[in-house]
């Protein structure tokens, strides 16, 4: 009866340490789903295996068959991009080790046994665990929660810069083409040109001067053509990585134009601080530094006595009856005090609250940098729109009357043509700048800006889409 009742007590701190944990599936996903749909308007999945990632193929679908906008460039990447898929899966591990770290430490068992000449047997039998382990679980938990905290606000801004770039590679595909069709134009014209100078070149009428000339501006703007032919296939291959599609899903189309600018502009106050408030990669160093600084104090406590084992156990000695009782272990800080941990946890965390200050101060660099680059973008634009795009249409209207009158030569009229056509070409480009510096704003800002008001913008003359030279070749027939 006496060696039944000697086990209760270690059956009864078995059964104190024992438990069960479960980690829980979404691992804060649904926390990142909110604020990526305040920020951006978009919807993200996390492709598990669910029924519902087969509502997101089919929408993926829908959205390539239609015509491609940058919102649904954004959102195919946001729900297909697989580095967001990979980049998921940090919840899961930090949602694991914030478990993990409400846990105990798993008990050590150790058993002795002795064989004497006596028919009894000794045995000693012992269940150890780490009390300090116990006595600062809370704090632990409150380490691990902090990272797991960091860790989500990554994951968000992860996503946030890649609905940025996705937006970026848009309008730069979405430019290239517009400029492509310039370059066609341009090609058009030249052709025309050397048609015209061939025939005069063969009547004795040109000189092999001129023809020379001709033929050279007729090649090169040919090498232009397929030069912007080969930048606009790499732009539509880098828009294709970040959505995330591949084989037939890329023959998607896109509007012909990128969007004019808008009426009204962001109003550049309160943008550095708004920044500050709402940047995630800065939320997330603030929890690192939150993290650090608890951590150092849990080394700070456990300085000296860096593990203080408990245990309990049963004893049979082959004389004597069976005994049963508690133990402690203690490490003995002869040698190591704890100072060089102090000193090193003391330095990463000055270390991470310089990195925070730095971040901080970068921010709302990248704010005025990005701020200033879309307005000066804002102003090229709108200078080629009100003023240089008029002109070059009025330089074509009048070579063409001169032409008709027989003033000038039908190399002049196309030349005229192609100069509007540059034009044209270059106005592309500063609206291309000022879509992707209000992108590159927005990434700085940490989510969407909004502006609100009708467009204002007055009407300006754009280049002709007719292949120029078409008009000038007739005359010249005639």
């Amino acid at each position: 009866m006496i060696h039944h009742i000697a086990r209760w007590p270690l059956v009864l701190y078995l059964g104190l340490l024992a438990g069960c944990a479960n980690v829980p599936k979404d691992a804060g996903f649904p926390d990142v789903q909110k604020t990526v749909m305040e920020r951006t308007g978009k919807r993200i999945g996390w492709d598990q295996g669910t029924a519902a990632d087969m509502q997101v193929e089919e929408m993926i679908h829908s959205m390539l068959h239609s015509e491609l906008t940058a919102d649904a460039a954004v959102q195919i990447a946001l729900l297909n991009n697989q580095n967001l898929q990979a980049t998921y899966e940090e919840l899961g591990i930090a949602q694991a080790e914030l478990v993990e770290a409400g846990l105990l430490k798993n008990p050590t068992l150790s058993a002795e046994v002795g064989f004497p000449a006596q028919p009894k047997v000794a045995y000693t039998i012992s269940i150890v665990d780490d009390f300090l382990g116990i006595l600062f679980l809370p704090l632990r938990k409150n380490i691990a929660g902090s990272a797991f905290e960091a860790t989500k606000a990554r994951v968000t801004n992860e996503i946030l810069v890649t609905a940025a770039e996705t937006k970026a590679a848009f309008y730069r595909a979405q430019a290239q083409e517009q400029s492509v069709e310039m370059r066609r134009n341009v090609a058009r014209a030249t052709d025309a040109s050397f048609e015209v100078a061939k025939r005069l070149h063969s009547a004795g009428n040109m000189t092999d001067l001129v023809y020379a000339q001709e033929r050279a501006l007729h090649e090169q703007a040919r090498i232009d053509l397929a030069k912007a032919e080969a930048e606009t296939l790499a732009a539509r291959e880098e828009l294709n990585a970040l959505m995330g599609v591949w084989g037939d899903q890329t023959m998607w189309n896109m509007a012909a134009r990128l969007p004019e600018l808008p009426g009204a502009e962001i109003e550049p106050g309160g943008l550095e601080s708004l920044a500050v408030a709402q940047r995630l990669d800065l939320a997330a160093a603030k929890k690192e530094v939150q993290a650090l600084a608890n951590s150092l104090g849990l080394t700070k406590r456990t300085a000296l006595l860096s593990q203080i084992n408990i245990s309990g156990h049963i004893n049979r000695d082959t004389e004597g009856p069976i005994t049963s009782g508690p133990g402690i272990e203690l490490p003995l800080p002869i040698f190591n005090h704890g100072q060089p941990a102090i000193a090193a946890g003391t330095a990463r965390l000055r270390q991470a609250q310089k990195r925070f200050a730095a971040l901080a101060v970068q921010i709302r660099s990248d704010v005025r940098r990005s701020r200033d680059r879309m307005m000066a973008a804002r102003d090229r634009a709108n200078y080629y729109r009100l003023v240089i795009l008029p002109l070059r249409h009025q330089i074509v209207q009048q070579t063409q009357l001169a032409y008709n009158a027989m003033a000038t030569d039908v190399f002049q009229l196309l030349l005229a043509k192609k100069d509007e056509i540059d034009a044209g070409r270059d106005y592309v480009e500063s609206l291309r700048d000022y879509w992707l510096a209000r992108v590159e704003l927005e990434r700085a800002v940490g989510g969407k800006l909004e502006t609100t008001g009708p467009s204002t913008q007055p009407s300006a003359t754009q280049p002709s889409t007719q292949p120029a030279g078409t008009g000038a070749e007739e005359h010249h027939h005639h």
